[in-house]
């Protein structure tokens, strides 16, 4: 008798045994039912081993409730004293809530976990066959199904198969049962059956000899007549016949479903026809199949119907398969199916999808895919359709390291069983980690995990993600450094020609120059040697997700030799784990930023730093360059210093630029493409006038010391007045000057003249710097009139001489250097010219007009594609900015938001006015943006300026990956870019024209 408030013996001994409701436990156990077994220790300790004692318990009750009384006792008889079926029926029943159904729904079948026979421990597709021998209606095979389940999940919760052996039995009674659903549907159709040859071909998991508890079985059906038969006939026969088949497992019935048979990996997928003929099948692979499509047919499996016709299937396909790595673009276009499968996730789930998220089942499956179409084309040892025993083969033949091969290996097999854990409770297809704590609680004790199972659970997890997560991109690189290092005895190498063949299938041009790099870089037994090692893995997958990977591994090397006896470098790369990214993105984009770079690869230091990409404002590079100035002995010194501030900042605006466009791992591109063109036309305006200001005060010092005798103002015209600089934009001004009170004007004059002269030698002597160009053409009269004048003489030149296109060249006008008081008069001087009161007349628009005619008739160079020449063609640059500043001089006497030099700022300041509609707005705005962006591409690119898209395929491949184009985009791009541009052109000729 238990005295009231103190708990039974019984409900202790449970709490103990790991009942999680002890008393619910006690209640089922007192029913008269379990009366001969309720206080038995076996069976107590037999429950409490179970993954949920609970469930065990409530599952148990049933089925024993379920027995004829004959047979009730000798089930509980059977349980106590035959360890073997004690194990085996209460692991399933504390593990799976769905198995525990179907045996209180069919109560004799505990007896299949009877026998114990060695014949028993491994069955295969003739054993699952057997047991499915008697179904005759989808619903008895359904219950056929459940029972040679039931046998399979036993053998796997007692540890009598691993992982691998449960998935494979899980494929071989899936081969079973599409043999079993196919003779149904033959038996309901014999006309059909007679009348053709029909295939069925396992892929995907089953194929791959690795199938889950619950997932669609993909299939592909080849068909071909009987002898004699018509075609067409035969063909609507084993459509039927497979059509039937599909229903067979995948409809609903009293007894549930089997699972979904999913036909969508044939050719055309659900579009193309189920059945097909092999020619047929052979025809759409030759000529139109995917990347994707062939690494599917990796796991290509002969399974039901005609044996021979299926053989016939793998045999014609097979080398098709192993010739995909060979195809363009191959490593790209399986790496971007990754990515789009996680992108796809959604983000409420991606830390819970064990199966697609980072550090899943998929990357590991996606890494081994990879390279076995990249090595099996050479070495048949790699033919393998299941994940583990690729990865065993590829150990072994060195194309993957040993080690890393083990890692992941036990990382797979955690993850699957967890996948098998999750899937077997409820017999339900998912991939996602439950969060409620019993469920996790039951997984983890389901893996042997009993001290603590939810917590130790999620840290095993987490931990073989991790592993995955690291391993599964160096998987593909790291064995390329093994072809040229050292290795310890007893490794097998990567074969030179192995190499070569995955750099290649990577898109290095060159993979003999590519595996020297690699032996320079990580040869020796150095500290610098062992973390070059350590990076290049993951640099040489950033550098093959570039256009040019040649010219990203090369300059790394550059770099490595200037900076690699330097403590900090390889300290920043192997530690600030933004820093190489944006290294291997910037040295495999183009030649400006690398260009840059090597003229001074300290600078390399700007990418680990998280304010290193932070552009600097003119103020904050005019306080630099000016202090230095200040500090150097010449005007040579001080220039140097100068341009070197310039060469430095060039590359924190083309480094910056260049990490926006592609993103990283850790931050997306950016997605507005007008804001990056704004911040690189601001970075590149504010340098170059503070070098401007720089070169400036250090002529005068050397000349006149402090003070010049005459006031001297720098103006900027076009793009740099605009503020919309590239980075190869020369420095259009104009120079002004008025006499310091009490000095000679001529003395005046003769100082200005030489300030000019001294600046513009000063920024072009030859260096290891890029020069600044000065280009004065646009002042009065032309290269014929002088270099500089006063004040005064500007103003009487342009109120007597001055032409309309003048006019419409001092939109652009802004001071830039030098007196900014004489500046601002100089622009009161010139605004009545360019905001004409009233607006311009119907003469000066003609001339304009005549003007813009003329210019794209004779300047767009010959042999030039105007529909793809960014700055006169059409709808290009000078299209959009003639229009808004026809705009600006017609309308900005009384529109304040037109008085500006930037054409962006310009064209919305229309807009707002009510002078543009907002689509025409968005068109102009979106076809200058995009050719500002080629404009800039093409300078990054090539390392030089270009006003048109490069010939060369591959220069026109990084311009398309900087604009956001995929490889094997390029078309895509110069469809988009010519059809923004002829939207753009008919805007113009209807605001600009008057069309």
């Amino acid at each position: 008798m238990t005295v009231p408030g103190r708990r039974s013996s019984t409900f202790t001994r449970l709490l103990r045994h790991g009942f999680t409701d002890p008393s619910a436990a006690e209640r089922l156990l007192g029913l008269a039912d379990m009366a001969s077994v309720r206080t038995d220790p076996v069976l107590l300790d037999a429950l409490g081993a179970a993954a949920d004692p609970d469930l065990a318990l409530r599952s148990l009750v049933r089925l024993v409730e379920a027995q004829k009384p004959v047979v009730r006792q000798s089930l509980l008889d059977t349980l106590v004293s035959a360890k073997p079926l004690r194990d085996r029926l209460l692991g399933v029943l504390g593990a799976s809530e769905a198995l525990g159904d179907h045996l209180a729904r069919h109560p004799s079948d505990w007896k299949a976990l009877v026998t114990y026979e060695a014949a028993d421990l491994h069955p295969g597709v003739e054993e699952f066959e057997c047991g499915l021998a008697d179904a005759t209606d989808p619903v008895t095979l359904r219950i056929a199904y459940r029972r040679c389940l039931l046998s399979i999940a036993a053998r796997d919760v007692c540890g009598t198969t691993d992982v691998a052996e449960t998935a494979a039995e899980l494929a071989d009674l899936a081969t079973a049962t599409l043999r079993a659903a196919l003779a149904i549907a033959r038996t309901a159709a014999p006309g059909d059956a007679a009348l053709c040859r029909l295939a069925v071909i396992a892929m995907g998991k089953c194929g791959g000899h690795e199938l889950n508890y619950v997932s669609d079985v993909d299939v592909i059906f080849v068909g071909e007549p009987a002898e004699g038969a018509d075609e067409s006939k035969a063909m609507q026969a084993a459509t039927r016949l497979a059509s039937h088949l599909m229903r067979i497992c995948s409809e609903t019935t009293v007894e549930g479903t089997i699972w979904p048979v999913d036909a969508n990996l044939r050719p055309e997928g659900r579009n193309g026809p189920l059945v097909r003929t092999l020619s047929s099948h052979l025809a759409y692979y030759q000529r139109w199949a995917k990347t994707w499509e062939f690494q599917a047919l990796l796991k290509a499996r002969a399974v039901a119907g005609d044996p021979a016709l299926g053989e016939e299937y793998i045999e014609a396909v097979s080398p098709l398969v192993w010739q995909a790595a060979e195809r363009e673009n191959f490593v790209a276009d399986v790496q971007k199916m990754r990515r789009r499968v996680v992108d796809n996730i959604p983000v409420a789930e991606v830390e819970r999808e064990l199966k697609l998220g980072p550090g899943g089942l998929r990357d590991v499956e996606f890494a081994v895919q990879l390279l076995q179409l990249v090595h099996g084309r050479g070495d048949a040892t790699l033919h393998s359709g299941s994940t583990l025993d690729a990865l065993r083969a590829l150990a072994g033949g060195g194309y993957v390291g040993r080690a890393d091969a083990a890692q992941l290996d036990s990382a797979y097999r955690f993850l699957r069983a967890m996948e098998h854990r999750i899937q077997l409770y409820r017999l339900r297809r998912t991939h996602l980690v439950p969060e409620d704590e019993a469920d996790l609680r039951r997984i983890g004790r389901s893996l042997g995990l009993r001290t603590d199972p939810v917590a130790e659970l999620n840290k095993e997890w987490k931990r073989h993600a991790s592993v995955v997560r690291r391993l599964h991109e160096k998987l593909f690189y790291r064995p390329l450094l093994d072809a040229v290092a050292q290795l310890t005895p007893g490794e097998t190498r990567l074969s030179p020609e192995a190499a070569r063949q995955r750099l290649e299938a990577l898109g290095y041009a060159d993979p003999g120059a590519a595996l020297r790099h690699l032996e320079a870089l990580s040869s020796g037994v150095t500290r610098k040697a062992a973390i070059q090692r350590t990076l290049l893995p993951v640099l040489l997958g950033w550098f093959a997700d570039s256009a040019d990977p040649d010219a990203g591994l090369l300059g790394f090397r550059k770099v490595s030799d200037a900076l690699g006896k330097t403590p900090w470098y390889l300290r920043l790369l192997r530690d600030e784990g933004a820093a190489a990214e944006n290294l291997a993105r910037v040295l495999s984009a183009g030649r400006l930023a690398p260009d840059l770079l090597l003229r001074a690869p300290e600078a390399v230091a700007l990418l680990g730093d998280p304010e290193g990409l932070k552009l600097r404002g003119r103020d904050h590079l005019e306080q630099e360059i000016l202090a230095a100035v200040g500090r150097a002995d010449t005007a040579e010194v001080a220039v140097a210093v100068a341009r070197g501030v310039r060469r430095r900042e060039l590359f924190r605006t083309a480094a910056a630029d260049l990490i926006g466009s592609y993103g990283t791992e850790d931050s997306p591109a950016e997605a507005d493409p007008g804001a990056l063109v704004d911040r690189v036309g601001n970075a590149v305006t504010d340098l170059n006038a503070a070098t401007l200001a720089g070169a400036l005060r250090s002529a005068v010092r050397e000349h006149w010391g402090d003070t010049l005798p005459t006031r001297f103002a720098v103006i900027g015209m076009g793009r740099f007045g605009g503020r919309e600089q590239s980075y190869g934009s020369d420095a259009d001004v104009l120079f002004v000057h008025e006499p310091r009170e009490g000095v000679d004007e001529q003395e005046a004059a003769r100082a200005a003249n030489t300030v000019v002269t001294e600046m513009r030698r000063l920024l072009q002597v030859p260096t290891t710097d890029p020069p600044l160009l000065i280009d004065a053409d646009l002042r009065p009269e032309g290269k014929s009139g002088p270099l500089v004048r006063t004040l005064a003489s500007y103003e009487a030149y342009y109120h007597r001489w001055a032409l309309v296109w003048e006019s419409q060249a001092l939109l652009r006008a802004e001071p830039m250097a030098g007196d900014m008081e004489l500046g601002r008069r100089f622009l009161d001087l010139v605004d009545p010219l360019r905001y004409p009161a009233e607006g311009l007349g119907d003469d000066a628009v003609r001339e304009i007009r005549r003007l813009k005619a003329r210019m794209e008739s004779e300047r767009l160079p010959r042999g030039a594609d105007p529909t793809l020449h960014t700055k006169l063609g059409r709808g290009g640059l000078s299209d959009v900015e003639w229009t808004v500043q026809l705009f600006q001089m017609r309308h900005g006497w009384a529109e304040p938001g037109l008085r500006t030099t930037r054409t962006r700022e310009a064209l919305a300041a229309a807009h707002a006015a009510g002078l543009i509609v907002t689509e025409d707005a968005q068109i102009l705005d979106e076809a200058w943006v995009m050719a500002t962006r080629v404009r800039n591409g093409v300078m990054l690119v090539r390392g030089r300026a270009g006003d048109t898209f490069p010939s060369d395929g591959r220069e026109l491949g990084a311009v398309g990956r900087y604009l956001g184009y995929g490889p094997g985009h390029v078309g895509d791009m110069l469809d988009d870019y010519r059809r923004i541009t002829r939207r753009a052109r008919a805007v113009v000729e209807e605001l600009f024209y008057g069309a």
